[in-house]
């Protein structure tokens, strides 16, 4: 059985994606929303600008953007 991947592909400014991922691979949607919204500040911190879900490498949510206030 092939489970479903979630990971969170990491922009920095430019729009260039980072690499490698910082985004640990996920078996369902909501433990990948969560894990954003435990690490975000951490990921802002290492120049990410934007997160975007991928769903099996497909775009599956809008960009989200991660700026610290």
């Amino acid at each position: 059985m092939i489970r479903p991947r979630w990971e969170w592909a990491l922009e920095d400014d430019t729009g260039r994606r980072l690499e490698p991922s910082l985004s640990p691979v996920f078996t369902a949607q909501y433990d990948a929303e969560q894990w954003l919204g435990e690490h975000w500040r951490q990921l802002a911190g290492s120049g990410a600008v934007v997160a975007t879900l991928l769903h099996d490498g497909a775009q599956a949510t809008p960009a989200i953007e991660l700026r610290v206030p």
